[in-house]
């Protein structure tokens, strides 16, 4: 985290654990408190940057990535994925352009940033693309909730009607990332971050990360964490619902897999919005188990958080067979009973 914006927030009452804001003495600390008219403000330097660039920033990418890059434009961002040859999801990102047309800027989980840069170095061999770690020189700043599109039209001087997923708008200050219609995030240097944070505080609640992490388990998003690596292809992530998987682009790692899941195969697994009444933890990683099985896991969770209607909102891979005919449970057949939610958008059949 950036040195100056990290004492800045301590001066904002941050708490820390494990160098990320967990709450703010003075915000809301606990979820049973957010009301349909709460807007919350939160840090989210728990999300690293890496900016690629160079005059061959695109075609590498593009042989990387399971998104078409030809649809990020200066005014739209894409979801996507990392894979292993195998077609499995290493990182989970969101992908913009950044001041030119040979730079683009990344977003993904830090704790999964070195490895996947290191990975990705190694193959641009002589093509003439930059990678670099931009994590403290940009800070991220959520804003959702009920008002955050009046906030943030008020506070850039936005035209509402600009303000449409996915869409991505540069202002003298900062870029705004659309990420709902009622979540926004806000990438901007440091020297700027103190007075735009201070400004949002005046009409919305600071919070800790994971309040940013419920929003996103609401809006279907999924977040690939170390627990969660290489467990899935993309479409059980609903990756291919939410523009992260093209198949009409060239090649990259796992496309045969992932093509062929597409085309020839049948999904037998994919992600749904579901509510734990668990007083314990969720956390990813953690296995789910159902009645026909016996003791045998028929999915896994990918992200959870705990839920303002108590115990933990989650979302999860899970075979489509069992959904309508089990019983699922978490961790053990004695675990609480999956309770499903709908999703944002549409699931492909």
């Amino acid at each position: 985290m950036n040195t100056t914006w990290q004492i800045f927030l301590q001066n904002q009452k941050a708490i820390f654990e494990n160098g990320y804001v967990t709450h703010f003495n003075g915000g809301i600390r606990e979820f049973k408190d957010i009301q349909a008219d709460t807007t919350i403000l939160a840090d989210l330097s728990n999300m690293g940057l890496i900016r690629f660039s160079g005059e061959d920033a695109f075609n590498f990418l593009q042989g990387q990535f399971t998104c078409d890059l030809r649809k990020v434009t200066p005014q739209t961002a894409q979801h996507g994925s990392y894979c292993t040859p195998k077609g499995r999801i290493l990182a989970s990102f969101i992908i913009w352009q950044g001041a030119s047309v040979n730079e683009y800027i990344l977003q993904l989980p830090v704790i999964l940033l070195a490895a996947i840069s290191k990975r990705l170095a190694m193959y641009i061999l002589r093509a003439k693309v930059q990678i670099q770690d931009d994590s403290d020189a940009l800070i991220r700043i959520g804003v959702a909730g009920s008002k955050a599109c009046t906030v943030v039209e008020e506070l850039f001087q936005i035209d509402r009607s600009s303000l449409a997923p996915l869409a991505v708008i540069h202002t003298e200050n900062a870029s705004i990332l659309c990420r709902e219609a009622d979540r926004y995030e806000i990438i901007t240097p440091p020297d700027k971050a103190a007075s735009i944070w201070s400004q949002i505080a005046s009409q919305a609640k600071p919070a800790g990360a994971a309040f940013w992490d419920w929003f996103e388990i609401r809006a279907g998003i999924p977040v690939i964490l170390p627990d969660t690596q290489e467990q899935f292809i993309p479409q059980m992530v609903n990756l291919d619902a939410i523009g992260g998987v093209s198949f009409q682009k060239g090649c990259y790692p796992g496309q045969e897999i992932v093509a062929r899941t597409q085309y020839l195969g049948k999904l037998k697994r994919r992600m749904y919005r579901v509510n734990i009444l668990s007083s314990e933890p969720v956390k990813p990683g953690d296995q789910l188990i159902c009645t026909e099985l016996a003791e045998q896991a028929c999915g896994m969770i990918v992200n959870a958080a705990p839920s303002p209607e108590g115990g933990y909102d989650a979302l999860a891979v899970i075979q489509t067979a069992n959904v309508d005919t089990d019983k699922i449970c978490w961790k053990s057949l004695d675990g609480p009973l999956l309770r499903f939610q709908s999703l944002p958008y549409t699931v492909p059949e």
